[in-house]
């Protein structure tokens, strides 16, 4: 690939094909705006696919799995094994994932991008580990330039596997224990906030442990300072794997013309970071939820986000937006479907 794929231009939306979806909603048979936000993200997924009457038929979810070297500061609740045991439990169907996928007939694949411990084959997983886990940023970069840039690129093939079966909504999720601790690291570089203010309880720590991750944070962002100019330093000092996977597989979707549906709080920093690297990307992002994560709300609002839900979750492992796509399917029916006040012979107001 390009070294600088990732600054090509994304697909433009198509405007037009939404003024007239927009138009479509106001001739139905409902007051105007009756449903909410299902009719605007309606008329947006129109413009997104270039039809008037949208659909979301076949769901495509990669879940990128791996480690941090960070964990071994002690922030998180569970020992670093947990995220190899996993990606097993991934393959096995065992998984919340596992089973929202298969309740919504979604294709779910796990790409192993970084686990300390080797995986052996498995089915519905394929092994891209780029390195055992990135390295504790507390005292080095986590990542050089090329591991970097190899995250990307695993994103990017990605959508490529989606776009090869036809998939018309892209779903990200990951798994690595430490990774919001690497993701709020992340969030605070791009926002220019305190380690403390985007620190959450991730996997369950207590006001301790949530203090103990800020100060870590801390350190990191002190050690790197003059490092993180711009998102692509940002990602290659403090992120990980999973992370910059993601926002090359977000890049390449807005590339390709792929709606992205944005999970929880990690997805949602390398969806930031995305935007960072690449400002059209912004255009083809849908957000699912609001994760009951701390820093959420920031990244959400650097982005002008308002999620679809707020259910209180903070699983990851594109759990979230899994929920949420029967809200984009019913939105696109009841646009697509309802009758016009012309059509049923109603009375306009």
């Amino acid at each position: 690939m390009d070294n600088k794929w990732w600054d090509s231009p994304v697909q433009r939306l198509d405007r037009e094909i939404g003024k007239q979806a927009e138009a479509r909603q106001l001739h139905l048979t409902k007051p105007p705006g009756a449903l909410g936000r299902l009719e605007a993200v309606a008329i947006q997924l129109s413009a997104m696919q270039g039809r008037v009457k949208p659909s979301i038929n076949t769901s495509f979810i990669t879940v990128f799995a791996a480690d941090h070297g960070v964990a071994e500061m002690g922030v998180s609740a569970f020992p670093q094994e947990v995220t190899a045991e996993m990606v097993r439990n991934f393959s096995r169907g065992g998984a919340a994932i596992s089973v929202l996928a298969n309740s919504l007939g979604a294709t779910l694949e796990v790409v192993n991008v970084g686990t300390v411990h080797p995986v052996e084959p498995l089915n519905g997983v394929l092994d891209r580990r780029i390195s055992s886990g990135t390295n504790n940023f507390v005292s080095q970069p986590a990542m050089d330039k090329d591991e970097l840039e190899r995250a990307l690129e695993l994103g990017a093939e990605a959508v490529e596997r989606a776009i090869s079966q036809e998939a018309d909504i892209y779903i990200g999720g990951e798994m690595g224990i430490a990774n919001t601790t690497s993701a709020s690291a992340v969030a605070a570089a791009l926002l220019g906030k305190s380690g403390a203010s985007v620190a959450g309880a991730g996997t369950g720590l207590d006001s301790d442990g949530v203090s103990r991750k800020g100060e870590v944070i801390e350190q990191a962002l002190d050690l790197h300072k003059n490092n993180l100019g711009n998102p692509m330093d940002i990602l290659q000092h403090l992120g990980g794997f999973e992370i910059a996977a993601l926002a090359g597989a977000y890049i390449k979707a807005s590339q390709s013309g792929v709606p992205i549906l944005v999970d929880g709080f990690i997805t949602s920093v390398a969806a930031l970071a995305a935007v960072r690297i690449n400002s059209g990307v912004r255009g083809w992002l849908i957000f699912s939820h609001r994760s009951a994560e701390h820093g959420h709300g920031k990244v959400l609002d650097a982005m002008d986000a308002n999620p679809l839900l707020d259910l209180g979750m903070r699983l990851g492992e594109g759990s979230g937006a899994a929920v949420a796509v029967p809200i984009l399917q019913q939105a696109c029916q009841l646009h697509g479907e309802m009758a016009t006040f012309g059509e049923a012979g109603v009375s306009e107001g």
